[in-house]
């Protein structure tokens, strides 16, 4: 195999890859033979298939197989013996103009940056505290019994905390829709599921009462032919209900997975869990702290521009799935996200640069500690921790997980940094 390298650009390089076709050739038909020694296929004894039938069966796949292996051979010699850094995943192509008797690919590489000088203790570091107080727990206890809560029908004027359902019917330049009946729904008054003036009518209203008002639609509404304009709706209180929050009794705390009952050691369980949440919250918020720093100490060093765009990509389809499902649209392109994907660049390559110059290893005892966390969320947290540990895919997601955070801690730790204590509404961002 011949492999060359020639440099593209600052942080770019082509490596061209030239495997002879008879190398391929001699270990496809060895690796072909080997298999028609163990083969089972129908209609023939094992061990004498003929190598003609293994190679219609499986030539293609084996073959692919070899070339890959051969591709990474060639690949890891290339970034060893040219000292390369690479970044992300390389582009390989097969090249049509390969020579006689030979299969020509050609990679495109690009290059982690110089970063020059690391100095973590140059960051300033705002680093959140917080903890888990009683009025927290007992908070929790009031939203636990409002996801319990059950509706009785009143007789009496809707106000705010009602349920009320409503048949409702609109005409918007000159169309009414639906075209016949109502179309039926339901509200919680004071959710904000509705708009402001449509529950401040409603409020008040008598079950059986009918209104009508007029509604500006908003300039981003998700049918873009009628964003900005007015539509009169009459609403119809078909009836109101109002909320009915169970007793927290043994009964209620057992429907919690708590087999005693007991409401101390409900509130202990409830104690545990927002605090696993309030610490991935400042975990979040640490990162975030962090990466906001490197990206104003760096933000002048030049990076890898297809890295850029391809996170810049993942940005912009993330943003139009989210928008999907609200019902919206975009309405923008991929130069939206450019910056965006450039931060995101810049400090994941930056977290790994500080990891590789400070030596920096994967702690176990910390990836056994946050798996036990995530089990801890999950009626079986065993068969969780299995999962994890028979799904190499799962498991690298989780080391890449963790080992970011220990890089994240580890620079928090050596910048110079303050602390300041928030509440606990504040750090999980409600």
């Amino acid at each position: 195999m011949q492999v060359s390298v020639e440099s593209t650009g600052n942080l770019e390089r082509r490596v061209i890859l030239s495997l002879p076709m008879g190398d391929v050739d001699d270990q496809v038909g060895g690796r072909l033979r080997e298999m028609a020694r163990t083969a089972r296929i129908k209609g023939f004894r094992p061990g004498k298939v003929p190598t003609k039938v293994i190679e219609q069966r499986y030539g293609g796949q084996v073959r692919a197989e070899i070339v890959d292996g051969l591709l990474r051979q060639g690949m890891d010699q290339a970034v060893r013996e040219n000292e390369l850094r690479v970044a992300g995943a390389p582009q390989i192509t097969q090249d049509a103009e390969a020579g006689e008797g030979e299969l020509k690919y050609v990679a495109s590489l690009e290059l982690v940056p110089d970063f020059g000088d690391l100095d973590m203790a140059k960051l300033e570091i705002v680093r959140n505290t917080s903890e888990v107080s009683d009025a927290d727990i007992e908070r929790m206890l009031e939203n636990l019994r409002q996801q319990r809560a059950s509706w009785t029908k009143v007789e009496r004027a809707a106000k705010t905390g009602d349920m009320a359902n409503l048949e409702t019917a609109s005409i918007l330049d000159g169309t009414r829709m639906p075209a016949e009946g109502f179309e039926k729904s339901s509200t919680v008054l004071g959710s904000g599921s509705m708009y402001p003036e449509v529950e401040t009518a409603i409020a008040g209203m008598q079950p059986g009462e009918e209104k009508t008002i007029d509604v500006t639609l908003p300039a981003d509404w998700h049918m873009p032919q009628f964003a900005g304009k007015t539509v009169t709706s009459t609403f119809k209180l078909v009836d109101v209900a109002e909320q009915v929050l169970p007793e927290v009794d043994a009964a209620f705390i057992r429907s919690f997975g708590v087999k005693s009952g007991d409401l101390e050691q409900f509130k202990t369980e409830i104690r545990s869990n927002l605090e696993r949440e309030l610490k991935g919250a400042l975990m979040n918020r640490l990162r975030r702290e962090v990466g906001e720093q490197l990206v104003a100490a760096y933000q002048h060093v030049e990076l890898p521009p297809r890295l850029v765009e391809s996170e810049a990509r993942v940005l912009l389809a993330n943003a139009t799935e989210q928008a999907r499902r609200q019902g919206q649209q975009v309405g923008a392109g991929i130069e939206a996200f450019q910056e965006a994907g450039r931060k995101r660049v810049l400090v994941a390559l930056l977290v790994g640069e500080v990891a590789r110059r400070n030596a920096l290893r994967l702690e176990q005892n910390r990836l056994n500690e946050t798996m036990r966390l995530i089990a801890s969320t999950y009626e079986q947290p065993e068969q969780v921790i299995a999962l994890y540990r028979n799904d190499p895919q799962l498991m690298q997601g989780l080391q890449n997980r963790v080992m970011e955070e220990q890089v994240i801690d580890w620079i928090a730790e050596r910048a110079q940094h303050t602390e300041q204590a928030i509440g606990f509404q504040e750090a999980i961002g409600q």
